[in-house]
């Protein structure tokens, strides 16, 4: 573990601290830590900061409810800057939006990755934003059960395709399923997160069974 006394703070006792989604890997915020901030952060194992507008110290979430449980502070080479890995009990910003990082200034075409979080973007965008001629247009427009449908659809050509254990297929069949059920999550209020979640939770009541199996 890294001394915090090497940790190099600017001439106003400010370091930058970049906060990162333990889950997802998305960039949540820019904030700065103090020495103090960064002690009540480990103690505690949630982000306080130092407010430079209010000057003072700041628990993320006491007033919101939106905690960020610390999963590791890593400094950079240099030893001034630091990543905070937190999980969150809700949105990072203060605009009610899961990242402060939100309006895009570039994107290269060649290079843009793709993710399940751009694609949910993508789709929530055709719901609030209609664009003519979308086929995910026309689905919200024709509403849940158009949706469920299609969802239903999808789910019988998995079947079908994996059956004849066509893999190429069933990947093709599958991605058209994983689309038409985000739509559907879209539709109903449901994120990646609740899912992320659900699985998580699952995960550790297997893991509690596995042990009681193995203290049998």
């Amino acid at each position: 573990m890294l001394d915090i006394k090497k940790l190099k703070f600017d001439e106003k006792g400010l370091i930058p601290a970049i906060v990162v989604d333990a889950d997802t890997k998305k960039v949540l915020t820019l904030a700065y830590m103090n020495e103090e901030s960064l002690k009540i952060s480990m103690e505690k194992g949630l982000s306080c900061f130092y407010s430079r507008s209010r000057n003072e110290l700041w628990l993320k979430g006491e007033t919101s409810g939106n905690y960020q449980h610390i999963v590791s502070i890593t400094a950079d080479c240099d030893y001034d800057a630091l990543t905070v890995l937190v999980k969150k009990d809700g949105p990072a910003c203060h605009t009610g939006t899961d990242s402060c990082f939100n309006d895009l200034v570039y994107e290269s075409d060649e290079y843009s990755a793709f993710s399940l979080e751009s694609l949910m973007d993508l789709i929530k965008g055709r719901k609030t934003d209609k664009k003519e001629g979308s086929y995910t247009t026309y689905l919200f427009e024709k509403g849940i059960d158009k949706i469920l449908k299609k969802v239903g659809e999808e789910c019988t050509e998995v079947i079908i395709a994996g059956k004849a254990d066509d893999k190429k297929e069933t990947i093709y069949e599958i991605a058209d399923l994983t689309y038409h059920v985000m739509v559907m999550m879209i539709e109903m209020g449901i994120s990646l997160e609740d899912i992320h979640n659900e699985l998580a939770s699952r995960h550790v009541i297997d893991k509690k069974v596995k042990q009681e199996k193995m203290t049998e």
